[in-house]
C-alpha cells in the first residue's frame, strides 16, 4: 500500500498513537470500523498537535456511529416487493421519524448534537460536503450523512467508466430507444383508465405516443425552464415537482500542478493525489489527480512533477487567471457543466414518486440524498409501485412497521 509521505510519516503516526496509547488491538479495532491509517494519518497532519489528533479520531468514530442508523434496511423491503408513494413514506420505513427529521436538521446541528466537534466540522466535514454536493454543512443531514459515508472508502466503479451502467441495463431489458427529447406528457382517459401521451422532438420532426404507464427519469429543474417537461390535463395541475439545482463544472486539465501554491516549493515532494477546500480559496472545490476508467496492469500513476490529468471541481468555469494558479503550465482543457444535485434547503418538502395513477418521478429521492445508488433505489422503488398498482396489489404499497412484517415474511 502506497502511503502519502512515504514511511518516514508513517512511524511519526505510529509513535504518535503509542504516545496517545492507542496500541495495535486499539488499531485493529478502528480498521474493524472502517478506520484505516490513510485515513488516521490524514487525521494526523490535519491537527495542530497530538490533542487535535484524538479529538479528530473521536469525531471520525462519532461520523461512524452515526451513519451507521443510516442502513440498507429498504434493499429487504425491496426484495419482498413493498413500495413507498413519497420520499417522506419511504424514509419513515427506513428509520421513522428520526430520518424524516434528517432532511430538515442541518448536518452541523446533528453532528454537534451526537458529540462531534465544531472543529472537525469545519476542517473536514465541510470539506467532504463541499466535494460532494458544492454545499456546506447547513445542509440538511441525511444528505450529509450519504455524502460522508460516500467519503470513508468502500466505493466501486466499474472498469470503462460507470456510464456502461446504464447501456448495460438498457440492452439486459432488450428497450426500445427512441433518440428524442420529450417535450410534455398529457393525461388521456379511456374506459376509466388513464393514458398518457408523450410528445417528443427529434432530428426528424416532432411526434407523440399513448402510453399506460409512465416514469420521470431526469431532473425537472426549475431554474432550467427552457428544458422541462410540461405536463397537461391534470386536476390538480402537476407543478410542485421543479425546483432549483446546484450548478457544477468540472475542468479535466492536463498539465503541471503548481505546487507551490499549496505550500510545496519541491513537486517532487508533494504527497498528495486529492485536494479538498472548506470555504478558501473560493474558485474550486476540489482537485483530483484521476486515473483512466481502463487501467492496464503496467499502469502507474504520474509523478507529481510529471504531467498528468486533474479533475477540478468548481461552483463557476475558471478564469485564466485561476488555471494559472492551479498549474504551473497546461496542455488542454476540457470543460462541462451542468446542474449536478438540488441545491438543499430551498425547498420546504419531500416530493412524491407517485404524480399520478400511474405516472411516477424518479427523480424525487434526490430531494432526500443525490447519489448513484440513491438513485437505483429510486429506480427499483417506482418499477415496483408501478407493478402494485397496475396489480391492485396494495397491500404493498406504503405499509406501516415493515421491520416486523419482513420477519414474519421470512
Amino acid at each position: 500500500m502506497s502511503f502519502p509521505g512515504g514511511l518516514p510519516s508513517l512511524c511519526s503516526l505510529i509513535s504518535a498513537c503509542s504516545r496517545l496509547g492507542l496500541s495495535e488491538n486499539i488499531l485493529c479495532n478502528l480498521a474493524c470500523l472502517g478506520v484505516t491509517l490513510r485515513s488516521l494519518y490524514c487525521l494526523y497532519i490535519l491537527g495542530d498537535k497530538e490533542g487535535d489528533f484524538l479529538s479528530y479520531l473521536l469525531s471520525l468514530l462519532m461520523i461512524r456511529i452515526w451513519n451507521s442508523h443510516v442502513s440498507p434496511r429498504i434493499y429487504k423491503y425491496q426484495a419482498h416487493g413493498y413500495a413507498f408513494s413519497g420520499v417522506e413514506e419511504l424514509l419513515y420505513s427506513l428509520g421513522e421519524a428520526t430520518f424524516v427529521n434528517m432532511t430538515q436538521r442541518s448536518v452541523a446541528e446533528s453532528l454537534l448534537q451526537v458529540g462531534v466537534t465544531q472543529r472537525f466540522i469545519d476542517d473536514v466535514v465541510s470539506a467532504v460536503l463541499r466535494a460532494s454536493y458544492g454545499q456546506s454543512a447547513s445542509m440538511p443531514a441525511f444528505a450529509g450523512a450519504m455524502s460522508l459515508a460516500g467519503a470513508q472508502g468502500n466505493l466501486w466503479s466499474v472498469e470503462g467508466g460507470n456510464k456502461l451502467v446504464c447501456s448495460g441495463l438498457l440492452k439486459l431489458a432488450k428497450a426500445s430507444v427512441i433518440h428524442a427529447t420529450v417535450t410534455s406528457v398529457t393525461l388521456h382517459a379511456t374506459e376509466g383508465k388513464a393514458l398518457y401521451q408523450v410528445a417528443y422532438e427529434s432530428d426528424k420532426g416532432n411526434s407523440s405516443e399513448f402510453y399506460d404507464i409512465v416514469v420521470i427519469a431526469t431532473p425537472l429543474h426549475l431554474d432550467n425552464s427552457s428544458n422541462n417537461i410540461t405536463f397537461e390535463g391534470f386536476t390538480p395541475p402537476i407543478d410542485d415537482i421543479q425546483d432549483s439545482f446546484q450548478p457544477t463544472v468540472v475542468s479535466l486539465v492536463h498539465g503541471y500542478l503548481n505546487s507551490s501554491y499549496f505550500g510545496f516549493p519541491d513537486p517532487k515532494l508533494f504527497p498528495f493525489a486529492n485536494i479538498l477546500t472548506t470555504d478558501f480559496p473560493s474558485f474550486f472545490c476540489t482537485l483530483d489527480n484521476i486515473c483512466p476508467v481502463n487501467i492496464s496492469a503496467s499502469f502507474r500513476r504520474k509523478q507529481p512533477q510529471e504531467a498528468a490529468v486533474w479533475r477540478v471541481q468548481s461552483p463557476k468555469p475558471l478564469f485564466r487567471t485561476e488555471l494559472k494558479t492551479l498549474f504551473r503550465s497546461y496542455y488542454s482543457v476540457q470543460t462541462a457543466e451542468w446542474q449536478a444535485h438540488p441545491l438543499y434547503g430551498s425547498r420546504r418538502s419531500l416530493p412524491k414518486f407517485a404524480l399520478h395513477d400511474q405516472l411516477f418521478y424518479l427523480n424525487a429521492l434526490e430531494w432526500a440524498a443525490s447519489s448513484v445508488e440513491m438513485m437505483a433505489v429510486a429506480a427499483k422503488n417506482v418499477a415496483l409501485l408501478a407493478y402494485n398498482r397496475w396489480y391492485q396489489d396494495l397491500d404493498k404499497i406504503d405499509q406501516k412497521d415493515l421491520i416486523h412484517k419482513v420477519k414474519t415474511e421470512l
